[in-house]
């Protein structure tokens, strides 16, 4: 597994087939990398989940945590794709001969990295700086009765 996750990143040149065995330090950086994603997932998974369970009264602290938890992902995003078509040369915009790896490398990381930007643009989320003032004017124009049946709070 680990030796053809190896060989099939990115094209080989047609005068240099890939090896037919890894060195340790290749097997091991693989596996290191392996480890390292999958480390991201979990960490991402029980920091939202600890935010959205602890903090659901509190949305604005929410928002700060998780802006503090994507900024950096954003980065890695953005500096993985970079680095993956940099590290490619002259053959990254030669797509008939990329690898289905390096599809999936490429099209995985974009689709990571477009609900990202969209969170930090604020498109199809609520925004506690921008929402709640909407909301406060929609409490504030609404008739008395109404804030009186749900306690103060608008339907």
């Amino acid at each position: 597994m680990c030796f053809q996750t190896h060989n099939t990143q990115a094209p080989w040149p047609a005068h240099s087939p890939p090896p037919a065995t890894l060195p340790k330090a290749s097997i091991v950086t693989v596996i290191q990398l392996a480890h390292v994603c999958a480390l991201m997932g979990v960490v991402n998974f029980f920091v939202l989940t600890a935010v959205r369970r602890h903090l659901a009264s509190q949305v604005a602290v929410q928002e700060k945590i998780v802006r503090a938890l994507m900024i950096p992902l954003l980065i890695g995003d953005v500096m993985h794709l970079y680095v993956t078509l940099w590290a490619l040369g002259d053959e990254k915009w030669d797509l008939a001969r990329w690898t289905p790896m390096l599809w999936t490398t490429v099209l995985l990381g974009l689709t990571l990295m477009v609900p990202r930007v969209m969170w930090h643009l604020g498109i199809w989320r609520y925004m506690d700086s921008r929402d709640s003032l909407v909301r406060e004017q929609e409490q504030e124009q609404s008739p008395p009765n109404v804030r009186e049946k749900d306690g103060g709070r608008t339907l």
